[in-house]
C-alpha cells in the first residue's frame, strides 16, 4: 500500500514507517515543517520516498496518514482530494487537548469519515471526539537493546523546548530535582535552559541523533519524565526499553503505562527526589528496577504489536 504522511512527529515517524508499505513523505526546498521530508536525526527504511510538494498531485497513493489540522488542507491545496472523500484517511491525535481538558471538541468531531487514532487510552476519554469513530493505538518502538550501564551517577531527561513549554514539560519539576542531584538533559532548546541550569551547562545536549542519544542516556543511572499535560512521551517508552530505571510524574498515561516495578510513578516531585537519591547510592536497585521496566516496555510496547494494531487501522479505512 501506498500511505502518504507528512513528517511531523520523528520518533512516532520511526516506528511507524517500519511498517511494510511504501511511505510518501511530502518535502520542499526549505525542508520547512509542511515539507520537511526524510528524517535526518533517525533512521528511516529506504520504503520512505520524498516527494516533491508540487508533484503531490501527480503521485497516486491509497491512503493520507494526518497528524495535525493543516494536513487536511495541505493535502486539498496539493493533491487536489479532500480527505475522507476523494481518498482514505486516518486521523492521528498524538496530544492531549490544548484548552479545557475534557470539554475540548475534536477537529474531526462532526465527521464520521475519517477514524481518529488515539495514542493512549487517556486521550481517547478526555477529548470530546463527537461521532468520529475511534480507536487506540499505544506506542510502540524498535528495540535498541539493553544499553543500561548506569555509570554515571546522574538522572537524564528528554524535554524538548523545555523553556517555551515550561508547565506543560515540567521543566520546573526537572529544575527542582536538579537542585538534589545531579542532571542531564538532552533535546531541541537546550541554549535556553542553560540559562536556568548554569551549574549543569555542560551536560545539556542538544538535538542528538536518535541511536547516539540512546547510547548516552544508557550511561544515566535513572531515566526522568516531568511531563504534566501530554500525551505518554516516547522518550519514556524508549528509556525503559533501554533498560532504564524511570521516575515519573503521575499524570494523564503514565500511571496505567510504567508498573510500581519499573521505576516510581508519583505526582510529589520529593518522592521523585527520594528514589533518585537512592538509586544514585545504590546501582543495584537501579539496575533491577531498569531490568523490569525494559520486560514490561518490550511486552506492551513493541513495534511488532504496533505495526500489527496500525495495519488494522489502515486495512479498515482503505476497505
Amino acid at each position: 500500500m501506498r500511505i502518504l504522511a507528512w513528517h511531523v512527529h520523528g520518533s512516532w515517524m520511526t516506528s511507524f514507517v517500519q511498517g511494510p508499505h511504501e511511505y510518501l513523505v511530502p518535502v520542499d526546498a526549505d525542508r520547512s515543517p509542511d515539507g520537511l521530508g526524510r528524517a535526518r536525526t533517525w533512521d528511516w527504511p529506504a520504503s520512505v520516498r520524498e516527494v516533491p510538494l508540487e508533484r503531490l498531485r501527480d503521485e497516486p497513493f491509497d491512503l493520507v496518514l494526518l497528524q495535525r489540522p493543516r494536513d487536511l488542507e495541505l493535502l486539498e491545496r496539493w493533491a487536489g482530494l479532500r480527505a475522507g472523500v476523494d481518498v482514505p484517511a486516518v486521523y492521528v491525535e498524538h496530544n492531549t487537548p490544548v484548552e479545557h481538558p475534557v470539554a475540548t471538541r475534536h477537529l474531526l468531531a462532526d465527521r464520521d469519515d475519517i477514524p481518529v487514532v488515539h495514542v493512549t487510552r487517556f486521550n481517547a476519554l478526555v477529548w470530546d471526539n463527537g461521532r468520529a469513530p475511534v480507536t487506540v493505538v499505544e506506542h510502540g518502538v524498535p528495540d535498541p537493546g539493553h544499553l543500561w550501564t548506569g555509570e554515571r551517577e546522574r538522572v537524564a531527561a528528554v524535554v524538548n523546548e523545555p523553556v517555551r513549554r515550561w508547565r506543560v514539560a515540567g521543566t520546573d519539576v526537572l529544575l527542582h530535582l536538579a537542585d538534589h542531584v545531579p542532571v542531564e538533559v538532552y533535546g531541541m532548546g537546550m541554549a535556553a535552559l542553560a540559562e536556568h541550569l548554569p551549574a549543569h551547562a555542560d551536560h545539556l545536549h542538544d538535538d542528538v541523533p536518535q541511536a547516539r542519544m540512546h547510547q548516552q542516556l544508557a550511561g544515566a543511572r535513572a531515566y526522568l519524565h516531568p511531563y504534566r499535560w501530554t500525551s505518554l512521551g516516547l522518550s519514556l517508552v524508549e528509556a525503559m526499553t533501554l533498560g532504564m530505571p524511570v521516575l515519573v510524574l503521575a499524570t494523564t498515561a503514565a500511571p496505567e503505562s510504567v508498573p510500581a516495578a519499573a521505576g516510581v510513578v508519583s505526582s510529589d516531585p520529593a518522592d521523585l527526589v527520594a528514589a533518585a537519591r537512592r538509586w544514585l547510592a545504590d546501582p543495584a536497585e537501579a539496575k533491577e528496577r531498569g531490568l523490569a521496566a525494559r520486560a514490561h516496555a518490550l511486552e506492551r510496547f513493541g513495534l511488532d504489536r504496533f505495526l500489527s494494531d496500525v495495519d488494522e487501522v489502515i486495512e479498515g479505512a482503505t476497505r
